[in-house]
């Protein structure tokens, strides 16, 4: 069920979208003048850009393929993430948007998020800065390779060929027009790969359910094969739904979604970014949702057999639609993981050229090395992530859930306090920081076993534990009470 025969007409679909995407990357090629354009697109991004490049560059394949895969397999019960998620994406911009943009603005010109906390901070030692892009670096390679999981598995059933060869051309395409694009090409092609998924989930459901003959006998069906299919309680403990709804707070501390705050062309476009933004996220996730817990009951109807759940939104594409209609949808998937990797690949190569390079090693070098390097960075983390990326058995979820975490608990609790205490010290940040990448990977890695919950709740509590006690113990300088101040006198 899963190998639909090659279809010459969203080969063709493919191709187009492919070919559209990387135009818009080499268009702006030409419109990068500096490295500010390149990793912030010279701060000039709209309300309707700048939400729409958050969502999709926040959501990923993981949208479209590994949230329905989840309530394919246990219903309702896994639909506590997008509920988390959508919390914490609303909170995120209400709190941290304007104090994030005033300050990397109008305090100081801050363009990656590794700057904005050596800026906050007084760090004149760049050790914050260190620790922040090699944080950037470790857990945006697995993000990133979740994505071309995403890719390869999507490039496989829709035409049939090897894993390799999949991967292979699903990376190369999204790494060319990242490389020549920058910023602005991400951007763009975000809002357009936003729209996309937004009518691809909308349409896939509503499909699924004229086939199955309305909601009522959908739900019927899919309650035969899994009674618990709609409950949101019924087995599924405490921790589980408090693990869930932790998703929500990965939000504070996720690069790729700041950085577009931090873009945004005014603090006052940030009301109308925020409706949007979480308009655009609530549908989808809703869709989403949708389309995992339908899955059962067609699959069980029609007879099908499906061997990997996370595909659901790919066969159903397949089986439902005109192959035209069929490319196009499935180019949406293509969309979320093109969005988010581009994104994350972004960030990690100015982690390497900006914070790296120019801040230790050649605090002189010109803009227009900085951005070549931040080039060569987007090569050599798709490089690894590529290498990452080749076990074809990887569910992508698990991977977009251990550096969500990462990031969560690492830059998620210093953002939060960085925003909102003026009492924070630089002492206090490096070791909240490093507290919260660290727990993260003990804990997924061995400490789970004894306490199921998601391990950005033990990493974000710790880090933030540390931050208050090293803050109370420690001096706060005089320049970061000052620069605190000036950002207060601007909300």
């Amino acid at each position: 069920m899963e190998k639909v025969t090659i279809s010459f007409e969203i080969a063709i679909m493919f191709a187009t979208y492919a070919i559209l995407m990387l135009v818009i990357g080499f268009y702006f090629y030409k419109k990068n003048k500096n490295s500010e354009d390149y990793f912030l697109g010279g701060r000039s991004m709209g309300p309707v850009v700048s939400a729409l490049s958050a969502g999709a560059s926040d959501m990923s394949s993981w949208l479209l393929m590994g949230l329905p895969g989840a309530l394919y397999l246990n219903g309702f019960i896994d639909s506590y993430i997008a509920i988390g998620l959508t919390i914490g994406a609303t909170l995120n911009w209400a709190l941290v948007a304007k104090r994030l943009r005033v300050y990397t603005s109008v305090i100081a010109n801050s363009i990656t998020i590794p700057d904005y906390f050596e800026t906050r901070f007084d760090d004149d030692k760049h050790i914050l800065r260190i620790v922040c892009a090699i944080v950037v670096l470790v857990f945006f390679t697995f993000y990133v390779s979740s994505g071309l999981v995403g890719g390869a598995k999507l490039f496989e059933s829709a035409f049939g060929i090897e894993y390799s060869y999949a991967l292979t051309t699903g990376t190369l395409i999204i790494v060319v027009y990242t490389f020549f694009g920058g910023y602005k090409a991400v951007c763009w092609t975000d809002m357009i790969q936003g729209l996309l998924m937004l009518g691809a989930l909308i349409a896939v459901p509503l499909v699924m359910l004229s086939h199955l003959g309305g909601f009522e006998e959908a739900m019927k069906i899919a309650k035969e094969i899994k009674p618990n299919v709609l409950s949101m309680g019924e087995g599924i403990g405490i921790l589980s739904i408090i693990s869930a709804l932790a998703w929500g707070l990965g939000y504070f501390g996720q690069p790729h979604i700041l950085v577009r705050f931090m873009s945004i062309r005014s603090v006052k476009d940030i009301p109308t970014a925020t409706i949007i933004g979480i308009v655009w996220m609530s549908v989808c996730l809703l869709c989403a949702c949708f389309i995992g817990v339908l899955g059962i009951a067609y699959v069980s109807k029609f007879n099908l057999t499906l061997q990997d759940p996370e595909r659901i939104f790919i066969v159903m594409s397949q089986l439902l639609f005109n192959p035209w209609i069929a490319g196009i949808l499935l180019s949406a998937i293509l969309a979320a993981i093109m969005s988010t990797a581009s994104s994350q690949l972004l960030v990690s190569s100015s982690a390497l050229a900006e914070d790296f390079y120019k801040r230790i090693f050649n605090k002189n070098a010109s803009s227009e090395l900085v951005m070549k390097l931040g080039r060569i960075g987007v090569l050599l983390v798709a490089v690894i992530a590529f290498f990452i990326s080749t076990d074809k058995n990887s569910s992508v979820l698990s991977i977009v859930a251990y550096a969500w975490a990462g990031f969560g608990a690492s830059f998620g609790s210093v953002m939060i306090f960085s925003l909102f205490w003026k009492r924070m010290t630089r002492i206090a940040a490096i070791a909240g920081m490093i507290t919260g990448a660290v727990v993260v990977v003990v804990y997924a890695n061995f400490l789970k076993q004894f306490l199921d919950i998601y391990e950005i709740i033990p990493g974000f509590l710790a880090a933030s534990l540390v931050i208050i006690i090293v803050s109370l113990l420690t001096k706060v300088r005089p320049g970061t009470k000052a620069a605190y101040e000036k950002m207060l006198e601007y909300l």
